[in-house]
């Protein structure tokens, strides 16, 4: 029988979704004639065995840890060719069809009006001659790059912020300032406890799986689903944890609002929370503890400072007079006071962990600054640092390139890909905006906030106060975006289509492979390569087996007349050299002179691993790994070294304790009662008015989820066919359309008339989404959950609009975390729900309903395209 060849030749690919040049997920794709046919999990032992890389193990009672000898691919990676050839590839630079450089311009219809094809030569020359028109009449701060955000794991090119190098050599621009929008309650709350910078979880994880494998008792997955969450950062590693806890009899016990994919499999306790509402739950466990002498006075005594403060709140001492008992958060949380109790009791008796995927809808609520100190503050009365007893994460292991920011074993060597990336730098620069105050920036200037609000900055950082624009400076008058997706992933979506409508911005550009989302209001849209598209050098520092780095090939040709980011950036900058000036050889010094092989070969010499595998060797061998650590099961695990010694080993705090009454706080925002020196519970300010007791949930009577999505990485990959197969993904509609799914609890379903798989709305004064009905009690009633990012189908856009595809960020709060906090806050919010009949929409918006679809991938650019072109 003739040999079946599966494969021409074989390539090594970062497929996670970091963006930022940190790269995961590296897999193995295979081409054959020109295509991808197959992505695989890298085998390690294609060049070595277990005892080369001292490859790590954990025993238990019998019982082996193995973390396995291959890559650990979710499947949204071993899917991902699906998106290199989807339907929704941009083909060719494009221009909208009433948009005029030259005379009318019609800022009101993006987001409506189509677009006609043009030359790669007319779109390159039409950005450079805005940006030399802006510049000469406004000036270089003028130019708002959004540049950074979670996307493909490209270094040499891209994906993101390409553009703002670029600017910088000719005067600068003004940066969007990405928040820190997976920490946001971590960075703006818990750091005032215990420091923790960068982004205010514990990143001191060293040992901590070892640590519970050895002493825990229970991990508390507080709105945690490392079954979903990792896929995008690190893979399946945090799966096998899960199982190893459940196998040796380390308790699993959920807080969350939603049955979700790891406490389906893995829970030995669920407590349904109501979203939000936490920070009650937290203060009544500590309630239970100050009153029935169940916390460790004596660790406070030497490792905390203002505890009194903290003690007397939760006593009902301070001003608002109120004993936080478990019978005053059950009419808050949701949960039961008696369950609340026994809690709190099993909680002080055990070695108890809390173990994150970053906290989710926990951490992005309004006020989240609360339960995220409120946390610390817990685990500080149960001496944090104790064996079995720690913070820890499931996700972004190393990030901030800190080994000690990983509960498990650490390589001898973290390879680093930093000098080949050509991205956004987290440098903010003279002139940025936060990224969640860009609607008001753009429609009400001046707008004013604190701190720079990107995670990686100090804590003291919070304390400066900036403005856009500059004082002397102009507006936002262009935009150039490589991250199309503020509208679905940010707060207030629908007044950030208003802002893009805006006269003040009179060009709009985008790059991006795919057409979807903010791409929709761009005046010059410019076609961008994926990573299979492209040569790069990557590594994965996340999986949490072995650090690796790879040259990875690149696999196929460029689907149309698609360009890297680095390059599309390139040609702007040569068309731009014809203004002379500030201009003058602008390409060379933009590109230092480097073409790609010679840029590969600098990255490799500066990667940290040239004196272990020459250039030529990596790339015959394709990648390299790192050894574990030698000695690793000695290492001291978590916090053991503050517990034992917190004079030696202090906290980064003014004090090098635990700060329960922040001096900082209280000196600098003495007015502020929403995020005080100690942490508290908040019902509603004049900015927020989402609890279930407001008067707003007389109409919006739902707290509505919204997570991580289970089958995308925030925007990415809602066009993928396998994963729109599933019914958890996308519900197929009367029309044919799939609808992005609405979890509904039966007890609710059945009062509203809803079925499973009806269409409904989700609306609220700021709008309109559709969806469809998944009728479970995987929901706790009373609560709505509808993943975010999925992409906009807009029916009517801006304020009040109705969007079709179900991109709940459309109708989340505009506001900030709170008033000196501009955190972004995109779950736990009030909406209604009703059951709507599609068809009559349809008929209603005849010509909305009738885009270019392909069920299998959603709308393609046919949709959005002059006919005929």
């Amino acid at each position: 029988m003739a040999k079946i060849t599966i494969a021409d030749r074989t390539t090594t690919k970062s497929l996670g979704f970091c963006g930022f040049g940190l790269s995961s997920n590296a897999a193995d794709v295979d081409v054959k004639d020109g295509k991808i046919v197959r992505i695989r999990p890298v085998h390690f032992d294609e060049h070595y065995t277990r005892d080369e890389l001292r490859m790590w193990s954990l025993e238990k009672d019998g019982h082996v840890f193995d973390p396995g000898f291959k890559t650990l691919l979710p499947p949204i990676s071993l899917a991902y060719k699906t998106r290199t050839y989807s339907p929704n590839r941009i083909p060719y630079p494009m221009k909208r069809v009433d948009w005029d450089p030259n005379g009318e311009r019609n800022p009101q219809n993006r987001g409506i009006s189509k677009y006609e094809r043009i030359s790669w030569d007319e779109a390159t020359s039409l950005v450079a001659a805005e940006l030399q028109r802006i510049h000469e009449t406004y000036g270089p701060y003028s130019v708002y790059c959004q540049g950074e955000g979670h996307g493909e794991a490209k270094n040499y090119g891209g994906p993101h912020g390409c553009q703002i190098a670029l600017l910088n050599l000719v005067g600068g621009c003004t940066i969007q300032a990405r928040n820190a929008d997976s920490w946001e309650g971590w960075y703006w709350g818990a750091k005032w406890i215990w420091g923790m910078d960068p982004v205010g979880q514990n990143v001191y994880q060293s040992g901590v799986f070892q640590d519970i494998t050895k002493h825990g008792d229970a991990v508390l997955f507080w709105g945690a689903d490392p079954e979903t969450t990792p896929w995008g950062w690190g893979g399946q590693l945090p799966s096998r944890m899960c199982y190893w806890f459940n196998e040796i009899g380390v308790k699993s016990i959920f807080i969350c609002p939603d049955v979700n994919y790891t406490n389906a499999v893995h829970a030995d306790k669920w407590i349904p929370v109501i979203p939000n509402t936490d920070a009650a739950l937290q203060l009544a466990i500590a309630y239970v503890w100050l009153t029935e002498d169940l916390y460790d006075k004596e660790y406070l005594s030497t490792h905390a400072d203002g505890f009194d403060w903290f003690e007397q709140y939760v006593l009902g001492n301070l001003e608002d007079g109120t004993p936080k008992t478990p019978k005053w958060a059950e009419a808050k949380c949701g949960v039961k006071a008696y369950t609340i109790k026994a809690l709190a009791r099993y909680w002080a008796k055990s070695n108890v962990s809390i173990g994150h995927c970053n906290g989710g809808g926990y951490i992005r609520s309004c006020f989240s600054h609360e339960p995220a100190r409120l946390e610390v503050a817990l685990l500080g009365m149960q001496a944090l640092g104790k064996p079995g007893a720690n913070q820890f994460q499931f996700i972004e292991w190393t990030l901030f390139n800190l080994p000690s920011k990983s509960p498990v074993p650490r390589s001898e060597v973290y390879p680093t890909t930093e000098s080949v990336y050509h991205g956004f730098d987290m440098d903010m620069g003279e002139s940025f905006i936060a990224k969640t105050k860009l609607p008001q920036a753009i429609l009400n200037p001046t707008v004013e906030w604190y701190g720079h609000t990107a995670a990686g900055y100090s804590k003291e950082d919070q304390l400066q106060k900036f403005q856009f624009p500059l004082p002397g400076h102009e507006g936002v008058k262009m935009i150039w975006s490589d991250a199309p997706c503020w509208s679905t992933c940010w707060n207030g979506g629908f007044e950030f289509e208003e802002a893009l409508r805006s006269p003040n911005v009179e060009c709009i550009v985008m790059q991006h492979p795919w057409m979807e989302n903010d791409t929709l209001f761009a005046d010059i849209i410019l076609p961008t390569a994926t990573m299979m598209e492209c040569p790069d050098l990557s590594g994965d520092n996340y999986n949490g087996q072995t650090a690796m780095i790879y040259l990875e090939e690149q696999a196929v040709d460029r689907v149309g007349e698609a360009k890297s980011e680095y390059e599309t950036v390139c040609e702007v900058a040569r068309k731009l050299e014809q203004y002379g000036g500030v201009y003058e050889g602008l390409l060379e010094r933009y590109t230092d002179g480097l073409d790609c092989e010679a840029c590969l070969r600098k990255g490799f010499e500066e990667s940290g691993v040239a004196d272990r595998i020459t250039y030529d060797e990596l790339k015959e061998q394709r990648f390299w790994c790192s050894p574990v650590v030698e000695g690793w099961e000695d290492e001291p695990a978590g916090l053991i070294a503050f517990h034992d010694d917190p004079v030696g080993n202090p906290l980064d705090t003014p004090t090098g304790k635990l700060e329960y009454y922040s001096t900082v706080l209280a000196s600098y925002f003495p007015d502020d009662k929403v995020r005080a020196p100690y942490p508290q519970w908040i019902e509603e300010t004049d900015r927020h008015h989402e609890r279930i007791t407001s008067d707003r949930a007389k109409m919006y009577p739902f707290p509505l989820m919204s997570n991580h999505p289970r089958w995308r990485v925030h925007a990415n990959l809602d066009d993928v066919p396998w994963l729109r197969e599933i019914d958890t993904c996308k519900i197929t509609g009367p029309d044919g359309y799939k609808y992005e799914p609405v979890w509904i609890n039966p007890v609710d379903a059945e009062r509203l008339g809803i079925k499973h798989h009806d269409v409904v709305k989700l609306f609220n004064e700021r709008g309109e989404v559709l969806g469809a009905a998944h009728v479970t009690e995987r929901i706790r009633p009373g609560v709505l959950y509808q993943d975010h990012g999925s992409r906009i189908d807009a029916i009517v856009g801006g304020r009040k609009g109705l969007d079709r595809g179900g991109a709940n960020n459309l109708i989340c709060t505009p506001e900030t975390t709170s008033e000196n906090c501009a955190g972004e806050v995109t779950n736990s919010f009030l909406v209604g729900i009703e059951k709507v009949d599609v068809l009559e929409l349809a008929r209603r918006y005849p010509e909305e309903f009738a885009r270019d679809y392909d069920p299998a991938t959603g709308l393609i650019p046919e949709a959005y395209l002059v006919k005929g072109e």
